[in-house]
């Protein structure tokens, strides 16, 4: 498994990254949406974890780009779990939605969850 995470906070994305190293994945970091977006048009992913809100494009916005080409399944990582923002994120193609804070074990069944499905 080849996973990209894309989370401004730096202390979050390294824990994500040991965690999901654990599982055996294959693991590449980006610190913004910018840079996020273009290493997931440039790679192929098995799952992309997003966090909604970062410097420059933000969650949402590189979801859109990314389904312009690509079905890579995305889960959504955001402190502001609103009705409204699972929605948006449901209609743009997210495959999935997780509320901060979490647990790491938390992200590792939802992305074995997402990538069973898909």
């Amino acid at each position: 498994m080849k996973i990209l995470i894309v989370e401004d906070e730096t202390r979050i994305s390294n824990l994500l990254k040991i965690y999901l190293q654990r599982e055996s994945w294959h693991v590449n970091v980006e610190h913004n949406g910018e840079d996020g977006l273009n290493n997931a048009l440039n790679e192929d992913y098995d799952l992309i974890l997003l966090d909604v809100f970062m410097p420059g494009k933000n969650g949402f916005q590189v979801l859109e780009e990314l389904r312009k080409l690509k079905e890579t399944p995305v889960i959504l990582l955001t402190a502001q779990s609103g009705e409204e923002d699972q929605m948006r994120a449901l209609e743009l193609g997210a495959s999935g939605f997780i509320s901060k804070p979490f647990s790491p074990g938390e992200v590792v069944s939802k992305i074995k969850e997402v990538l069973s499905n898909s």
